[in-house]
């Protein structure tokens, strides 16, 4: 795989970070010549700011970075990433000012900042490159980005070049790149082998569900990721607005950071046996569409009762949880863009979360806040589950009154998981705009995190 970095042999420019309070003491320590030129210029050391600082001869002898102060770092993430898209294309090596603690999370954000989605026009590419810092783990960073890299891909593809033999297509390339085995079961044999909300989701559609079924690794604690793959959601016969289907090829954004996060995984090849179940739907309109008031059989046995047929994503995740569970894992993770109330909650760049364990809330946050990767925990509020008891039926997928969305949908998910410890997070999976290291669209949530939380769980 190409290097996200610039070639070993590449003539540098040395790259000076520079924070507001430090500014007039690295002045001091230059010629008058480039205090002149970097006052005449403007560079006050602000986040986002960069400068190409001549010689006599006009040629570059150093780069500039602003690195804001402590109260502007504290309102983002990624600020190197800022002045590196505003640089000049050429090969910067950091020479000075980049504080050790963040140095990993910065280059990271450099590296991320360099995405674009080149698949259907002509994209350019940023011309700022980095030289490969002494003393971090650069081969890691880069499988970082590159996992990144795959879920803003997944989820920046619309649905016709993204639906369920696509998604399956992804997941094979990967099992393929790292040695995993998989498996898929397809259409009406999702009912053969027991699977009938995943079929009833996606049943109406042209191109068939499936439940992708992926293994990697035999020896450490078991760990499963369940990924919603709705590839497109129109609402089904609850259909949509229009303006609210606009973004739905992104409902497969929960499959796409699970796909990320095993990529993360089987390249660092921590001591623990993967499993990434992903049941990959398209939630069409059609005759043969399952309908509001039906009463459904899971797999596990209970019976649901639809209220909303736009409430789908929770029935195609209890499946493939029921399936998880029987298996006995340690750690069992769900991902899904499953509710706007999430949204409405937090905003699109918290990744809330769902886990009653306190060893995986602590490693979760600890992990969250050095990866910049942000979470935000939500509660199994108990008292609720009487919200998605609908009496006629033993569940029902879209309690009425609108309160507690997001929570109702975690505690109707929960009833599929029995004694594995279980963790779900409702992400957004896009960025709405530009932001440092995270250009709009898709977008991974909280894999970074959940990734120091694997590595610490392996075991010899």
């Amino acid at each position: 795989m190409t290097s996200l970095f610039a070639d070993a042999d590449d003539q540098t420019i040395p790259l000076h970070i520079i924070d507001e309070d430090s500014l007039e003491a690295w002045l001091g320590d230059q010629s008058q010549t480039v205090q002149a030129w970097v006052r005449a210029n403007g560079f006050a050391a602000r986040i986002g700011q960069a400068l190409l600082v001549p010689s006599d001869t006009g040629l570059p002898v150093m780069a500039l970075a602003g690195f804001g102060t402590a109260k502007s770092r504290a309102r983002g993430r990624f600020h190197l990433a800022a002045a590196a898209s505003k640089l000049p294309a050429a090969c910067y090596a950091i020479a000075s000012g980049l504080p050790q603690a963040q140095s990993d999370m910065e280059v990271l954000g450099w590296l991320l900042a360099a995405y674009r989605f080149g698949r259907y026009s002509e994209t350019g590419a940023m011309g700022a490159r980095l030289a490969r810092p002494e003393g971090l783990d650069t081969a890691r960073l880069e499988i970082l980005a590159q996992a990144e890299t795959l879920t803003r891909d997944l989820i920046n593809t619309p649905a016709n070049d993204m639906g369920p033999p696509d998604l399956e297509a992804a997941a094979q390339d990967l099992a393929q790149q790292h040695g995993a085995s998989i498996e898929v079961v397809l259409g009406d044999d999702l009912l053969a082998q027991d699977f009938p909300l995943i079929h009833t989701v996606g049943r109406a559609a042209d191109r068939a569900p499936r439940l992708i079924d992926m293994k990697w690794g035999d020896r450490g604690p078991k760990i499963t990721l369940v990924g919603k793959g709705v590839c497109f959601d129109t609402g089904g016969l609850n259909l949509k607005p229009g303006a609210s289907m606009g973004l739905m090829k992104k409902d497969m954004g929960g499959a796409a950071n699970v796909l990320g996060l095993a990529h993360m995984i089987m390249a660092l090849q921590p001591r623990i046996s993967l499993r990434v179940l992903i049941p990959a739907v398209e939630n069409s309109v059609a005759g043969n569409a399952f309908r509001p008031g039906d009463i459904l059989p899971s797999r596990k046995g209970l019976s649901v009762e639809i209220n909303n047929t736009d409430a789908e994503g929770r029935l195609v995740l209890a499946d493939a949880l029921a399936y998880a569970q029987e298996d006995a894992p340690d750690l069992i993770i769900s991902m899904a863009t499953l509710t706007g109330a999430a949204r409405v909650a937090v905003g699109p760049d918290l990744a809330p979360y769902y886990c009653d364990d306190p060893d995986f809330v602590t490693a979760l946050e600890n992990a969250a806040t050095h990866q910049c990767d942000p979470v935000w925990r939500m509660p199994f509020h108990t008292p609720y589950e009487s919200m998605i008891e609908p009496g006629i039926a033993d569940l029902d997928n879209a309690p009425k009154g609108g309160f507690a969305g997001s929570i109702t949908a975690a505690l109707f998910l929960r009833r599929f998981v029995d004694e594995s410890v279980y963790a779900h997070f409702d992400v957004y999976g896009w960025n709405p705009s530009d932001a440092p290291g995270r250009p709009k669209g898709g977008a991974g949530q909280a894999t970074r995190a959940l990734l120091g939380v694997i590595e610490a769980m392996q075991t010899s």
